[in-house]
């Protein structure tokens, strides 16, 4: 009885598993007609034949396509699965990331984050631990902010930054929000406060975008 693909994929990863000379973790088996493709990454190149003959071994495969590569102990662990593993400990180490909210692929070096947080900032800082780790060689954020922030609630904001900054007046300032997208306008005395409203509106819940029209009036 001919085995099927997904059959003789089972069969090869257990003797792979049987196989003490190989590291059967760090190797990815895939089976198409018959044909199976070993990839991955072994520290040796005997474990790499190893693996080979091993895979010889069981009945019904027909064709190997080796795409195994030997790295030494010494080389940069900078293998997608490698990547991604580093970057999710970078994500459980920072308090500020929500690591469950998040989901992590790599491909070929590109990271690709995808998920809902709460917060901007929290987007912000996923994406720029991911982009720290060695071998990524850049990052797609996707990730999309959940909440939809509120006028009065970054007004409340900006009114709190000014008078942490020396009592300026905020009441000049206008705060129109559009999905996420909060627009802010009006008049202010210096350049130094059109940037604290700027940061104070970024601050803000499910923003993921800031207009910022705010006229600076000498």
């Amino acid at each position: 009885m001919k085995k099927t693909d997904s059959q003789l994929q089972h069969d090869v990863i257990a003797e792979l598993e049987w196989e003490p000379s190989v590291d059967h973790a760090v190797i990815g088996v895939a089976v198409n007609d018959g044909v199976v493709t070993l990839s991955g990454f072994v520290k040796s190149y005997p474990e790499k034949m190893a693996a080979e003959k091993a895979t010889r071994r069981v009945a019904g495969v027909k064709a190997i396509a080796e795409e195994i590569k030997v790295r030494f102990a010494s080389d940069p662990k900078t293998a997608d699965h490698e990547i991604a593993k580093r970057i999710l400990d970078m994500f459980a180490w920072n308090v500020s990331i929500p690591e469950q909210q998040i989901k992590v692929k790599v491909e070929h070096g590109w990271v690709t984050l995808t998920g809902t947080v709460d917060w901007f900032y929290q987007s912000n800082e996923a994406r720029k631990a991911a982009g720290r780790v060695t071998g990524v060689i850049g990052v797609s954020n996707l990730l999309e902010v959940k909440k939809l922030p509120a006028a009065f609630d970054i007004k409340d904001r900006i009114t709190a930054a000014f008078k942490r900054q020396a009592d300026l007046d905020a009441g000049s300032v206008t705060v129109v929000t559009d999905g996420g997208t909060v627009k802010l306008g009006g008049r202010v005395k210096a350049w130094n406060e059109r940037g604290i409203a700027e940061r104070a509106a970024w601050a803000a819940p499910g923003v993921t975008r800031v207009e910022d029209n705010i006229v600076v009036a000498f």
